[in-house]
């Protein structure tokens, strides 16, 4: 793992969100990015080169707005970026992490992205990310 990405957080209405955290933060969110495949709408601010993406449910099913009903709003996950996303997957599964999906999807802000199950990361679910180069 070549750094700490970003610092997801689940939020239950982002516009709502989005201002409360550039009042925050001091700054305006960035950009604002749909990823239908994950059923979510993230925005992304920065902060001394890291990033915070908040993300709201954009359908029932999907895994954020379970994470909001379950537990609340609140901070979701930890991405770390990689050089090569298929061998960290294969790197971690040797190691006993066990990935949430055995295939790589499309994230936000043109990222590959794969999530480690939190039962075996100590409870922290944690993102693996690549840029798509």
């Amino acid at each position: 793992m070549q750094k700490l990405e970003h610092i997801g957080i689940a939020v239950k209405n982002l516009e709502e969100a989005n201002v409360l955290y550039a009042k925050l933060l001091g700054r305006e969110h960035y950009k604002i990015e749909e990823v239908e495949s994950e059923g979510v709408r993230t925005s992304f601010f920065e902060v001394a080169g890291l990033k915070i993406e908040l993300l709201e449910a954009t359908k029932p099913e999907s895994a954020i707005a379970k994470f909001v009903e379950k537990r609340g709003e609140g901070l979701h996950h930890l991405a770390f970026e990689v050089q090569n996303i298929q061998k960290s997957i294969q790197e971690k599964k040797a190691q006993g992490f066990v990935p949430i999906k055995e295939t790589v999807s499309k994230g936000a802000d043109n990222k590959l992205i794969c999530f480690l199950h939190p039962k075996s990361t100590g409870g922290v679910l944690v993102e693996l990310c690549q840029e798509i180069r």
